[in-house]
C-alpha cells in the first residue's frame, strides 16, 4: 500500500508530529557523553556548516519564492523577512546567546540559564515560523522542517555540552534540553490557533528571515574562523551539501 499523498495529511497532525520530532532531537545531546572535547569539536563544526547551507537553501530555494508566488508583494515579503531577521538579532543581543560551546569559567553558571532561555525562545519562534509555512503549503513546510532540523542537531550538541560544563548533572541537562525543545511544538500550536483569524502567509518570509540570520550571521562565522586548509575545505563542502540538499528537495517536490 502506498502512503497517502502529502497534501492529504491534516496540517494539525503535521505540526504536532513535526514538533515532537524536533523536540526529540534534543536527545542527540547525549552523544557528548561518548566523546572527548576534541572529537566533539571535529564533529560539530562540519554539522554547523551543513546546517548553515540547509538554512540558507531553505530560505532562498523554498520560502522566498513561495512567498512571492503566493501573492505577497515584494515589499511585504521583504518587510516580513527583515522582521524575522531583526527579531533574532535582537534576541541574541539581549541574551548573549550562541549556538556553539562557550567554556570560560566567568560565564558558566549564568550561561546555562541563558542557553535554556535563548534556546526555548528560539525554538518557539522556529515552531511558529515552520508551522506557518506548513499551513500555507505542506510540501514547503517539509522543506522548512528539514532545514530547521539540520540546524537543531549541532545546536543541541553544543547546548548540552554547555549545561554539563556549567555544572549540571547530565540527566538534568538532558531533561531540560528536551523540555526546551518542546517550545517548538508550542510555537506550532500557537500558529495553528491563530490561523483561523489571522493571515499566516507572512510567516513564510518571516521564517526565511529567521533562517537567513541564523545561517549567515550565527553559523557561518563559527566555521570560517576555525581550522587549516583541509578543515576549511571540509566545512565548505558540508555547506554546499546542505544547500544542495534543499535544492534537490525543491526539484524532487516539483518546485
Amino acid at each position: 500500500m502506498s502512503p497517502p499523498p502529502l497534501e492529504s495529511v491534516p496540517p494539525l497532525l503535521a505540526i504536532v508530529v513535526g514538533g515532537l520530532a524536533m523536540s526529540a532531537i534534543a536527545l542527540v545531546g547525549s552523544v557528548t557523553l561518548l566523546l572527548d572535547e576534541a572529537r566533539l569539536a571535529r564533529l560539530v563544526r562540519p554539522l554547523v556548516a551543513f546546517a548553515a547551507g540547509s538554512l540558507l537553501g531553505g530560505a532562498f530555494f523554498h520560502m522566498l519564492p513561495a512567498a512571492l508566488a503566493g501573492g505577497l508583494d515584494p515589499i511585504s515579503s521583504a518587510l516580513a523577512l527583515m522582521t524575522g531577521f531583526s527579531l533574532f538579532l535582537g534576541l541574541e543581543q539581549l541574551l548573549h546567546w550562541h549556538h556553539c560551546q562557550r567554556a570560560d569559567a566567568a560565564c558558566r553558571q549564568p550561561l546555562t540559564y541563558l542557553v535554556l532561555l535563548g534556546d526555548g525562545l528560539h525554538n518557539f519562534l522556529g515552531g511558529l515560523g515552520v508551522a506557518g509555512v506548513m499551513l500555507v503549503d505542506l510540501r514547503l513546510g517539509l522543506a522548512a522542517w528539514l532545514a530547521a532540523a539540520a540546524h537543531e542537531i549541532p545546536q543541541e550538541l553544543g547546548d548540552f555540552g554547555v549545561l554539563v560544563h556549567g555544572g549540571w548533572p547530565r540527566g538534568r541537562a538532558l531533561l531540560f534540553n528536551l523540555l526546551s525543545g518542546l517550545t517548538f511544538l508550542v510555537g506550532g500550536l500557537v500558529a495553528y490557533a491563530g490561523a483561523a483569524t489571522l493571515d499566516v502567509t507572512w510567516l513564510v518570509p518571516f521564517a526565511a528571515g529567521n533562517f537567513v540570520y541564523i545561517g549567515a550571521s550565527d553559523l557561518v562565522p563559527e566555521v570560517t574562523r576555525h581550522g587549516d586548509a583541509s578543515a576549511s575545505l571540509l566545512h565548505f563542502s558540508a555547506f554546499v551539501a546542505g544547500a544542495g540538499l534543499l535544492w534537490g528537495l525543491r526539484v524532487l517536490l516539483g518546485g
